[in-house]
């Protein structure tokens, strides 16, 4: 059932089902690119941070083994006053060796996907025990491929290794003759180049592998044509759900609009394609404000409930469009307004008695 369900799902994901995976968690990742970072981590260590910290904790226990004599082991005490400096010593530079590779880890999560919380993963969910799944991934096409990918890995490494190593030959036969206090420097040394080749192995490893990992994940995000059509028919009854929505905002807020007009004092026109209503009453101070405006059917609403309410009606075309472009609702008018309609407001003042005003320009 599986294999067929796969064969079926031959459609590239879209965008939403692509998002909605990353949502839940369900994204690329490549183990090799956190075991680059922690291989970078070490080889950082062993150059800039192991050589200075662990040359005390090196003289020490040179010391101890030039002359175990010399430190006294009688009692219980003893031991471990000896094991406290040795752990010390040791501490010194393998702490901040472990802290690099923390950082590193982190470093490395991040690179690959954006850090997110998701409860779904986090919560227990014994649903997810599955004997016989797990069986399949061990055992199926994917664990097989995983397993020969993870044995040429390993055998790679090996191989490397092993070429760093046979390379380092006369550094290791030479050891033999050196003073004890000089082993370790040789040592580091030869560490130094086997942990910069396998770095260096590994992120080739990495490049591909995270390669592999992310095609692989859009092979499986794939969609049948059903999932298509499915998801095309949702997105377009979103679509109508949200214009519906958007059309009940506007015919609320125009309502809104139409029911200040009764406010106004004065109501600029163009004839009848463009309207404007503002209120001026010079005892509560301030600009003109605008209460409404509109085009078209909106503009002869406007000016149908302005002539019920006996508000003064005003023709000026360049006046009515320009304010109209300008000045949103609820809003004062701009400065660059004041003088037009301050003559607007003075000719309603002298001609109370004779509407509508007709001024053309």
């Amino acid at each position: 059932m599986a294999d067929e369900d796969s064969d079926s799902k031959t459609e590239e994901a879209t965008e939403k089902k692509l998002q909605d995976a990353i949502e839940r968690g369900n994204v690329p990742v490549s183990r090799e690119v956190s075991m680059l970072a922690s291989l970078a981590a070490i080889l950082i260590a062993l150059v800039f941070v192991i050589p200075s910290r662990a040359a005390e904790f090196v003289g020490t226990l040179i010391h101890f083994l030039d002359d175990p004599g010399g430190w006294r082991l009688e009692q219980g005490s003893d031991v471990v006053g000896l094991a406290g400096i040795l752990v010390i010593g040791a501490a010194q530079f393998l702490l901040p060796t472990v802290a690099l590779m923390m950082v590193a880890g982190i470093v490395a999560s991040v690179a690959q996907n954006a850090p997110r919380i998701v409860v779904d993963r986090i919560m227990p969910d014994l649903s997810r025990i599955s004997i016989q799944k797990g069986l399949s991934r061990m055992f199926g096409p994917r664990g097989w491929t995983e397993f020969l990918k993870s044995a040429a890995k390993v055998g790679a490494v090996i191989a490397i290794v092993a070429g760093v190593l046979s390379g380092q030959k006369y550094l290791l036969t030479s050891a033999m003759f050196l003073d004890v206090a000089e082993l370790p420097e040789r040592v580091l040394k030869v560490c130094v180049n086997v942990a910069a080749a396998v770095t260096v192995a590994t992120l080739v490893i990495a490049a591909g592998d995270i390669t592999w990992a992310r095609i692989h994940w859009r092979r499986d995000q794939r969609m049948s044509r059903q999932e298509l059509k499915e998801e095309l028919k949702q997105a377009e009854g979103d679509r109508l759900v949200k214009a519906r929505l958007r059309s009940l905002r506007m015919d609320r807020a125009r309502r809104r609009m139409l029911a200040s007009v009764q406010k106004a004092t004065m109501v600029v026109v163009n004839p009848t394609h463009y309207a404007v209503a503002m209120r001026y009453v010079r005892s509560e101070g301030g600009a003109p404000i605008v209460l409404a405006k509109g085009i078209d059917l909106v503009a002869l609403k406007i000016r149908e409930i302005a002539e019920q309410h006996d508000i003064p009606i005003i023709e000026d075309k360049p006046l009515a469009r320009a304010l109209y472009g300008a000045v949103i609702v609820d809003s004062a008018i701009p400065p660059e307004f004041y003088r037009a309609v301050a003559e607007i407001v003075h000719l309603v003042q002298e001609r109370k008695s004779s509407w509508p005003l007709t001024r053309n320009r």
